[in-house]
């Protein structure tokens, strides 16, 4: 059916080339280095592409190439930043239903650099221009940063608190009538950090945030609860801050599957921070605007004709599992599709899903799970394994033997733990095992693949 994309096709832009943002060193290069950066992983020298023409549909790709020229952030990370601030703004009035399961407009999303001059934070400060002309209320009491604890969350989102006396109802606390936050963290590696203390609740309210509506405290002394609860996330980390926190605190499979991870470079050099009064934002604002209005009394998006064979097509390879670390980092890409595509429906203020919204959606989830493969790629979300694999890596074709791959960790690691990531790495299909003849007891010898 012509109308219909495959899952190949999305994968490839009008040049046949990998539309994900990850080019190949044999692909051409852009000759303008201030333009564009490199960057190196497992598979040797890569290059930046821009993101797919099809993430750019309809109003947010209007005010990503309206606002391009004057900010040296990367378009991804305003597309994106524009996506996830329109969703929570809109509260809960729009929502996509999967069986039982509500998907509200909430994105969680990181911006991920190779250092941290990657202009990460100044994609928030455009977005941030267009929204206040809208909701300025929203963006001055409900963007917020620092948050450092899961209660914390949960205050700011807390149910008026009620309390007994002498027979009576008293308030003694009004709560947040406005449940929107929108959590904009310049240092992710920060909550991360804080994650990995034990006893800390941050991590299992930002699941719980992203899943539904309702948390709580259970301190005895002082309850909390918060109902109707709307949270969304944009943080911004580099990609090592980010291997090392997030591996710390051993939230892959919970936690890191929430977010889209996204990476970003800084876009261009703008010594005099471009010419921002020349952007046209009059109309865009109202544009926004109205698809906000809409939005907050939108109620069940659902999808439309032109999209249902699209999706069953695409539904099975999306949900398809994936090993390792990646795999479980991008564990949830349909409801994550489903969510992206929402929003596309009602920024062009649509109760249905349509194609374009479906294919938008793609291919900023294909440039999300390209930007994970690179990040998390060859990780398996165990530090044993993982530390094991890098010096497998290292050692090339003579490989290790198993003394040599003990020896690794100066016996911090017991016989048990090395033998566990052994036999996971073997089960992954990532080592390979042999046997040497010695004359006497045979010797393993491990190789990674």
């Amino acid at each position: 059916m012509d109308s219909i994309r495959n899952v190949a096709e999305l994968k490839e832009d009008r040049n046949g080339r990998a539309r994900s943002g990850f080019a190949n060193e044999q692909q051409e290069r852009p000759s303008d280095s201030k333009t564009s950066e490199s960057f190196i992983s497992g598979s040797g020298l890569q290059s930046w592409s821009g993101l797919a023409e099809e993430a750019l549909h309809g109003l947010p790709g209007e005010v990503v190439k309206a606002v391009e020229p004057h900010t040296e952030a990367d378009p991804v990370a305003v597309a994106v930043s524009l996506l996830a601030s329109f969703g929570n703004a809109l509260g809960q009035g729009a929502y996509f239903k999967v069986g039982p399961t509500l998907h509200h407009p909430k994105l969680f999303v990181a911006l991920v650099g190779e250092t941290s001059k990657a202009r990460k934070s100044t994609s928030w400060d455009p977005v941030r221009e267009f929204l206040y002309e809208v909701d300025p209320a929203w963006v001055e009491d409900r963007v917020v940063s620092g948050l450092s604890s899961g209660e914390g969350v949960i205050h700011a989102v807390r149910d008026p608190l009620y309390r007994n006396r002498e027979g009576e109802e008293v308030v003694v606390d009004e709560g947040e009538p406005d449940k929107r936050l929108m959590v904009l963290e310049s240092e992710l590696a920060g909550p991360l950090k804080v994650m990995s203390r034990e006893g800390k609740t941050l991590s299992v309210v930002f699941r719980e945030a992203w899943d539904g509506d309702r948390f709580r405290t259970l301190t005895k002394n002082s309850p909390t609860k918060a109902t109707g609860a709307h949270v969304s996330l944009i943080g911004h980390v580099t990609k090592e801050e980010l291997l090392r926190h997030l591996n710390e605190t051993e939230q892959a499979n919970g936690f890191a599957n929430r977010f889209l991870w996204l990476m970003v470079k800084r876009s261009k050099e703008l010594p005099f921070g471009g010419d921002w009064h020349k952007v046209e934002k009059r109309s865009l604002v109202e544009r926004l605007r109205s698809a906000i209005e809409f939005g907050k009394s939108a109620g069940e998006i659902s999808w439309g004709e032109s999209a249902r064979a699209a999706w069953q097509e695409v539904y099975s390879p999306l949900s398809e599992g994936k090993p390792g670390l990646f795999g479980a980092v991008v564990g949830r890409a349909e409801a994550q599709v489903v969510r992206l595509a929402s929003l596309y429906a009602v920024m062009d203020e649509s109760h249905t899903v349509e194609l374009d919204h479906l294919n938008a959606a793609l291919a900023l989830w294909d440039y999300a799970e390209e930007s994970a493969r690179y990040i998390f790629g060859d990780a398996t979300g165990d530090p044993v394994a993982d530390h094991i694999a890098e010096a497998l890596r290292a050692a090339g074709e003579r490989g290790m033997s198993r003394t040599e791959v003990r020896d690794l960790f100066k016996r911090h690691k017991s016989v048990d733990q090395i033998n566990r990531a052994l036999t996971f790495l073997l089960s992954m299909g990532r080592v390979l095992r042999t046997s040497e003849d010695t004359g006497g007891r045979p010797t393993e010898r491990w190789f990674l693949k």
